[in-house]
């Protein structure tokens, strides 16, 4: 999906949120004899089917998947199937290695499954990325300041009067271009988006941490929403594993309406 697609997607949607399937097995109701892998395509089925109308992406982190090993890849492909093709699809394997070891990732996971991003971890440089930024209308979510507790163990370090995270964004943002690049940033660091989004003003920002982790969405957006919306928010176990799925989904579809209303009013055409 390109840039203009997935902007025309959230005027038309009138939302940004990305809703991640992240199955755990632990998490859910077991209902029935039916094997696990066809319960857990029955429960994840059942998430896209009650929100797809309301998000704009959505996000598989592949560590739930590839826990069960050669049937977790199968089952993750069957969920990628349920997927609609208007909506974006990022795959959360936060990969990143040597350069011929990443084109191999990139082949796995871009070329072979039907996903528009990947995120990446920007700490081996740039021929780590790269081969992430060479498929057309393809994306690298690059991981920049993160939501986890220990993003503070090295991203807020001081690297010559600026933070780490500072210095990642500045030369990741070189890399490759608003086109496809876009940045992971926590909701958990509110007092911190203002800058990265003066450092990056252009590049859409996948923003996990709202929901269970206790990030505010409004704070978000106060800090770091654009003219074009800028921002995939998303959110996973606050709706995943709600009592009402779609009820939950509405909640945070009804708040991102609102505030889209500001920045990108709606014309009779946007609005299906």
């Amino acid at each position: 999906m390109t840039r203009q697609q997935l902007i025309q997607t959230i005027r038309e949607k009138r939302s940004f949120l990305c809703v991640g399937l992240d199955l755990d097995y632990d998490k859910m109701p077991i209902p029935g004899p039916k094997p696990w892998p066809d319960i857990m395509l029955d429960f994840v089925r059942n998430v896209i089917e009650q929100t797809e109308d309301l998000c704009v992406a959505y996000k598989i982190n592949t560590a739930f998947y590839e826990v069960l090993q050669y049937q977790g890849w199968d089952l993750m492909q069957s969920v990628l199937d349920e997927i609609p093709g208007e909506v974006f699809v990022i795959l959360d394997a936060k990969r990143g290695d040597v350069g011929h070891s990443s084109e191999k990732y990139a082949q796995a996971l871009l070329d072979n499954m039907p996903v528009d991003a990947v995120t990446v971890s920007p700490y081996m440089g740039r021929d780590s990325i790269a081969p992430f930024l060479s498929r057309e209308d393809k994306w690298a979510a690059i991981l920049a300041l993160t939501s986890n507790k220990g993003s503070t163990d090295f991203q807020m370090l001081d690297v010559g009067g600026k933070k780490l995270y500072e210095r990642v964004l500045e030369t990741a943002a070189t890399w490759g271009t608003p086109d496809n690049t876009m940045f992971v940033v926590g909701a958990t660091h509110p007092e911190h988006l203002k800058t990265v989004r003066s450092i990056v003003p252009d590049h859409f920002l996948l923003v996990p941490g709202v929901g269970a982790q206790g990030g505010d969405l409004k704070a978000v957006c106060d800090a770091a929403i654009t003219k074009d919306c800028g921002l995939l928010v998303n959110v996973s176990r606050s709706i995943m594993y709600a009592e009402d799925v779609r009820a939950a989904a509405k909640h945070y579809r009804q708040q991102m309406e609102e505030i889209l209303d500001t920045v990108m009013p709606p014309s009779p055409a946007d609005v299906k």
